[in-house]
Parts: structure tokens; sequence; C-alpha cells
């Protein structure tokens, strides 16, 4: 195949703190250890085969490949078929034991078929190529690689070296195994023992069905909101609690271009989202732990809450540019950390004080520490609503008054007053009351065109925005009102671009960027939120239907797409989308719950 792998053709396994990327066609392209946001050992995702990969798949280049995942987890299950040949690969990252394992299993189902394991290590992004020795172990050859903090055991077949990698070269027939194992753990250390192959793939697949069991999704969207929820607790780190946007960084907004971020962070706002999810479908543990991150993350002076941080809650996410990768189909630069860590967002505020108080709802008790920091908050808040900001987006722009921002702060302030009425807690409710008033008053003075009938994307500006179909999500205005029906009618006259919605228009002032991008999935997933709640249930279930057409043979969903090839652009798999293909469904399956229980009995006696 000419080109890099489509995004689209890979599939994550991930273990509670990381994941990798699989492709269709058997190739570990982006894999990094301990942690989602540690440094790769395999970027051939953004820097081809010499950056490091680990393809398994049959030696016939005629073989051919479908795969699924074992209902319920992230056990990738590949069957390679090739004449009367027939044999299954599993791919699975086993769920934490306290270790960086991934395992590849081979097994002959009929006939017999070979195999080529080509394992090209390179750790640090690519930049630094292991030393690597073989070693005999009771049970079998095995190899070492070693380079600064870094040391990996490989275990299974007998691998020779090759070119810079190492190579094995096996057959399997009906009923026969072979496997590769690698665990990575501190260069300091001794190589830990072997683990149980069977068993910990056992148990691995029972952890996560007994996780999707929790919950029943609402048909006829059932299999794309389980895959949801996985991939939300897949990105999820399961000591810390803290939820990444995405599994990898820098993979384009548009081929070519230089909107290539890295996402592998705890961004308040698409974590707080996440929980505001997994509460809603009775995942009230994962909720408890992100409330432990937050309040580590951001305890102290509540002037220095980030947007992000990284998945331990550490603050300093420095923008590195790295100029030895060429990066996704020639999409330079590629980076690691993220400089919006330092901008001003007001809105991630009302996104922490709205999951918080989900979280409330859902029967978690406030701490010694949880309360007091969203008084906290919003005594701060208080005082410093009126400045601008970048906004939700990250624009790298000028500093603006965004009404998206502006309607969170009012989010927030209200999330705080309902805390006292509705809970009995303790707070300086009339001043809340006064601020929620006062930012209200001042969304529509200064963010409402009434000319146009629209809100505007900052004050004083004649575009839109797809982050203004939030507002009815969050109480501030409802879905039917003609002042909201009027801002959908010009997000769908400025923003749509084949069918799916622009965040915004790129080519105005407000960005501070060059290039463009492709539609991002979760306002097009916001645009079917809204139509739902507004009486357009059809429209919402077509462009649901054709969202649902994105997703890929495994389930997941990137940041953006391309309309016209069904491509998926920019990191992968994307928290924000996924999160928002559930709510879209959790909204359509709510009016029509409730269509359903208004249709008059007409049955006979």
């Amino acid at each position: 195949m000419d080109g890099p792998t489509p995004i689209r053709d890979y599939a994550l396994i991930a273990d509670g703190a990381s994941g990798a990327l699989v492709s269709r066609e058997g190739s570990i392209d982006w894999l990094c250890l301990p942690r989602y946001d540690s440094p790769s050992m395999f970027a051939a995702l953004l820097g081809g085969p010499e950056a490091g990969h680990w393809t398994l798949r049959p030696t016939s280049r005629t073989a051919t490949p479908t795969r699924e995942y074992v209902p319920g987890t992230f056990v990738l299950r590949t069957v390679w078929r090739d004449g009367d040949a027939e044999a299954e690969v599993i791919d699975f990252m086993p769920f934490r034991d306290g270790r960086s394992n991934l395992v590849r299993v081979v097994r002959g189902l009929s006939g017999a078929m070979e195999f080529r394991d080509i394992i090209r290590l390179r750790f640090d992004y690519g930049a630094l190529r292991p030393w690597v020795r073989r070693i005999d172990e009771p049970g079998g050859p095995a190899l070492l690689a070693v380079a600064g903090p870094d040391a990996v055991v490989i275990r299974g077949v007998r691998h020779h070296a090759e070119d810079g990698a190492h190579v094995a070269e096996f057959a399997v027939g009906p009923g026969e195994v072979a496997h590769v194992g690698l665990t990575r753990y501190a260069s300091h250390h001794e190589p830990p023992s072997p683990i149980d192959l069977p068993g910990i793939l056992e148990w691995t697949i029972d952890w996560w069905q007994d996780w999707a069991s929790r919950s029943e999704p609402p048909s006829p969207y059932d299999r794309e909101v389980q895959r949801s929820l996985l991939v939300l607790r897949g990105l999820t780190h399961d000591e810390t609690g803290g939820v990444v946007a995405a599994a990898t960084t820098s993979l384009p907004e548009e081929l070519g271009g230089s909107r290539n971020w890295d996402y592998r962070y705890v961004w308040l706002r698409d974590a707080a989202l996440t929980i505001e999810v997994l509460v809603d479908h009775g995942y009230r543990e994962e909720a408890e732990k992100w409330r432990r991150w937050l309040l580590r993350a951001i305890a102290g002076d509540p002037s220095g809450i980030q947007i992000m941080y990284d998945v331990e809650g550490a603050r300093r996410l420095p923008e590195i540019e790295l100029g030895h990768l060429p990066g996704y189909a020639g999409s330079a630069p590629v980076r690691t950390g993220n400089a919006a860590y330092t901008q001003v967002q007001w809105d991630v505020y009302g996104e922490v004080m709205v999951a918080l108080h989900a979280a409330r709802r859902a029967g978690l008790r406030e701490t010694e520490f949880s309360w007091p920091l969203q008084i906290a908050l919003l005594d701060f808040l208080g005082s410093a609503w009126e400045r601008p900001d970048r906004g939700i987006w990250e624009i790298r722009g000028p500093d603006r008054h965004f009404t998206h921002s502006k309607a969170m702060v009012w989010a927030a302030f209200d999330r705080g007053i309902r805390g006292v009425e509705e809970f009995g807690l303790a707070g300086p409710v009339e001043e809340w009351r006064r601020h929620r008033d006062l930012v209200r008053d001042d969304i529509l003075h200064h963010g409402f065109d009434a000319a146009r009938n629209t809100f505007t994307q900052y004050y004083g500006g004649a575009g839109t925005d797809a982050a203004l179909l939030v507002l009815p999500q969050i109480g501030f205005i409802e879905a039917d009102d003609p002042r909201m029906l009027g801002t959908v009618a010009a997000i769908e006259r400025e923003l749509l671009r084949d069918g799916l919605l622009l965040r915004y228009r790129t080519e105005t002032d407000v960005d501070g960027l060059p290039g463009n991008e492709n539609p991002f999935l979760a306002c097009s997933f916001w645009l079917v939120e809204q139509y739902a709640a507004s009486g357009r249930l059809e429209d919402a279930r077509a462009l649901m239907r054709r969202l649902n057409g994105f997703v890929n043979d495994v389930g997941l969903l990137s940041e953006e797409v391309d309309p016209a090839s069904g491509a998926h652009m920019g990191n992968t798999p994307q928290a924000l989308s996924h999160l928002s293909l559930v709510r879209a469904a959790d909204a359509i399956a709510k009016v029509a719950h409730g269509q359903a229980e208004e249709l008059p009995d007409v049955r006979g006696e």
C-alpha cells in the first residue's frame, strides 16, 4: 500500500495506563510506555518504519485480514485467511498488573500459515536505538533492550537480528500456538518475571467485559455507545483517574498542515465531560477517581488553575517540536507538550462545576476538600470573569470575550447555587446569584446579535461558533427558544461543510494559525443533540446515521473527518468525539422514549 496507513485503519488496545495503535495489516505503529504521555517506543505513525514498529502478519502477501474486538473489551482478534489456511492473532495489553505488557498470540485454525514478526525498537520518539542482547531463560530465549531509563524484555519465539530490527519466522497449524510478549520496565531494575499468558488473557477479557456490562446503552445505537464508553475508560489512567484527550500526538487536522497538537494530556474540559457521561451511565467509581485527581491537580491558588495537566496532575507541559520526525503524511511539525496549558480559558471553571454537580446528583458525597475548593473557584471567578480569554478552541490569536466562555461562567455560578439549594451546602449564594445574573445580562447584551437573531462567537463579532450549541445543554437557554433556533440557523448557514460542522471559520482573524481543518466530529454530535431537543427528531436521526457511518470497523473515531472521503483526521481515538456520540444517542433515546409514552393506547379490548 502506498503512503501512510489511513488513520481510520488503526485499532486501539489499552491497559488502563497507556495504549497501542494496531493497523489492519498487523503493525503496531504507536506505543508509549508506561503512560500515554511517555516517550514512544514505536513511532512509525509519525516517522515511518525507521521510527519503530512491531509488525506481525503472514508472509504471504495474498493473506487477507478481518478483525474485531472480543465483545466488550480492548482485546483485538484478527483472523487471517489465505486459501484454505486460516489463523488468528490476538493482540492485547494485560490490564494493569503493576507492569506494562503487550502480548501477541498467534493460533492456527486451519491449514498451515507462515508468519513473520518484525520488532524495530526505537525509544524517545524514534530518536534512540536501544542496545539489544539475547539471553537464555528457563522458559526459552529472550531479548533485552536498554536505552536511558527504559528497558524492555521480549519473550516467546526466537528472533534474530536483521537490518536494525529483530525478526522471527514461524508457522502454525490447526491448534498450534505461538506468542511474543513485550514487557517494559525501568532500566535500573532486573527484568520482571514472565507473565502467566493464558491466565492474564482470560483475566483481562473478564475485567473489560465486567466493566462494559454495567451499562445498558440505548438502542439502536447500543454498539456504538458501548464502544464509546469503553474508549473513555480506555483513555482513563486507572491509578490516577486522569482522562487523556486522545492516545496520540500530532496527527494532523489537515494533511500537510501544521495544526498538529499533542493530546495525550488531561484537559479539564474533556475530562469533566467524560465524567458526566460515565456518571449518566452508572460509572460512579470513575467519577470518584477523577474527582480525587482534580482535587490534587488544581489544589492551591484558584487563580493558578490550568486548562490541562499530565495524567498525574503535573503542570508544566512545554511544547517542543521534534524535527527528526517528518510527521504523518509529511504533516510537520511533530509536537510533544502543548503550549495551550498556559492559556486562560474561563469555560473550564464551568465544565468542572457542572461535572462536580453531576457527581453530586449521582450520589457522591462532598469530601472535606471538594466543596471548599468549589467555593474558592467561584470566589476567584467572581473577580475574574469579565476578562477576555482564548476560548474553548485554544486559539493562538488575541484574547477575546468569547460567548461560549461566558456561558460556561454562568453555568459555574448556577451549579454552585444549585449545590446550596438542592443539597443544603453552605456558600454565599446571594453573591453567586448576583454574578449569575450579571453574566447572563452581559451575554445577552454583548454576545447576541438581535438584528440577525443569533448568538455570536465573541462579543462584537459577526461570525458564529459551533460551541454555541452547548448553551441549551448547560441550561442557559431552551433548545427551542427563538434565539437559539436563530443561532442554529446561522451555524447551519456558516459552518456546515458537506453536511458536517466546522468548529468556526478558520480564515477569520480570530484563529491566529495558517491552514484549514476538517469538520470536527463533536460539533456535529452536538447538532444531533440540539435537533433532538428542539423537535427535529428525524433530522437528528439522519445526522446520527451519517456520523455513525464514519465509525471505523472496530468502533473508533478520531477528532475530525473528511466528509467526502470518510478519512479520519486529527488525534485518535478522541475522547470528545466519543463522549459526544454517547450524549447524542442519549438525547435521541430520551426524546423517542418521551414520544412513545405520549402515544395513545389504540389497542382493542
